[in-house]
């Protein structure tokens, strides 16, 4: 019999069947499915820096972002950038072509998890904010250590929708319900004009808005979310099933069908990122919600992206994602 104790800082949720995806905003969300995951526990918050700090201490890890990139990764790259750093959001002047992010994202030298906006910033009084700047095998390498595992996509919806099925939010279908602030996002005109209806510019401690009905906090906004699986539309690379039958614990595409096509040159695999951010608005990325969904490269860190892990509950800690990467199926 599975014990359903949660370990510490850990929500128990048995599982089910639910309908993923939306109609009603990307295309990369659609079709609406159901599906159906096992039991699992997941961490009630994003990875704090206090957290990713214990583990860093405990083992030495560097971060993706505290290493110089290798030229010969990196074909054509200048040789001026071969430098370590990371991503980080600078406001810029309008006006703005929201079509180039290149106008407000800036390859910033130092930056990484302790100096989220490069040389001269710090994470002291930051310590409850989510780590920022980690790629996906940073996070990869933290789980393990706390005999966890990233979560599938699946996994994460599901956790996100507190059980509210086919609802656009976590809390329901209004973004700010009587003009509640329920999650950190971006009021106002994004990238040049923030009017911190929320209270926060950039990243929020962990807990500072109110919890989903399963318990879980920032699933929406705050930061974006590494999950496990390689991206893809959720048509391609899933076998076809019966009508009379849900997925079991679906999984995402292959690593190949996961690169870039608008850079065919470029073969680095992108992973699926859940939840939105503090930068998601509603003129520009409304994706704050359970069924958003975009890829980012594996080797990309920015200010905005950290993670959180989940313990399944077929699996010993630190099993990984065995029972996750079935595809039974189940009848409807």
């Amino acid at each position: 019999m599975i014990s359903t104790t949660a370990p510490a800082g850990m929500v128990y949720l048995p599982g089910g069947i639910f309908k993923m995806g939306s109609e009603r905003f990307y295309p990369e969300e659609r079709p609406v499915r159901q599906v159906c995951v096992d039991g699992f526990w997941i961490d009630s918050t994003p990875v704090t820096n206090r957290q990713f700090s214990a583990f860093v201490e405990a083992t030495g890890y560097k971060t993706f972002a505290e290493r110089a990139p290798d030229p010969a990764d990196y074909p054509g790259m200048p040789q001026e950038m071969a430098k370590a750093g990371s991503l980080v959001f600078i406001p810029p002047e309008p006006p703005v072509n929201l079509a180039d992010p290149a106008q407000w994202w800036t390859f910033r030298f130092g930056a990484w998890w302790r100096q989220p906006l490069g040389p001269g910033s710090s994470i002291e009084g930051l310590e409850e904010h989510p780590v920022v700047h980690i790629v996906h095998a940073d996070a990869e390498a933290y789980a393990a250590w706390a005999g966890k595992a990233l979560p599938t996509e699946t996994e994460w919806e599901f956790a996100a929708r507190g059980g509210a099925d086919g609802l656009e939010f976590a809390w329901g279908d209004s973004l700010a319900p009587e003009g509640r602030m329920l999650a950190n996002y971006w009021q106002g005109r994004f990238p040049v004009e923030n009017q911190l209806l929320d209270g926060w510019e950039r990243t929020s401690p962990v807990g500072t808005f109110p919890a989903n009905d399963y318990g879980l906090f920032d699933m929406i906004g705050n930061v974006w979310e590494w999950t496990a699986d390689w991206f893809a539309v959720p048509s391609a690379g899933q076998p076809r099933t019966p009508h009379c039958c849900v997925p079991s614990n679906p999984r995402g595409g292959r690593e190949a069908d996961s690169y870039d096509p608008a850079t065919p040159g470029i073969r680095i695999g992108r992973k699926v990122l859940k939840g939105g951010s503090h930068l998601c608005a509603p003129n520009y990325c409304q994706r704050y919600r359970p069924a958003a969904r975009i890829p980012q490269a594996v080797d990309t860190s920015t200010c905005h992206v950290g993670f959180r892990c989940v313990w399944r509950a077929s699996s010993e800690p630190g099993a990984g994602g065995e029972k996750a990467d079935s595809r039974s199926l189940v009848r409807s």
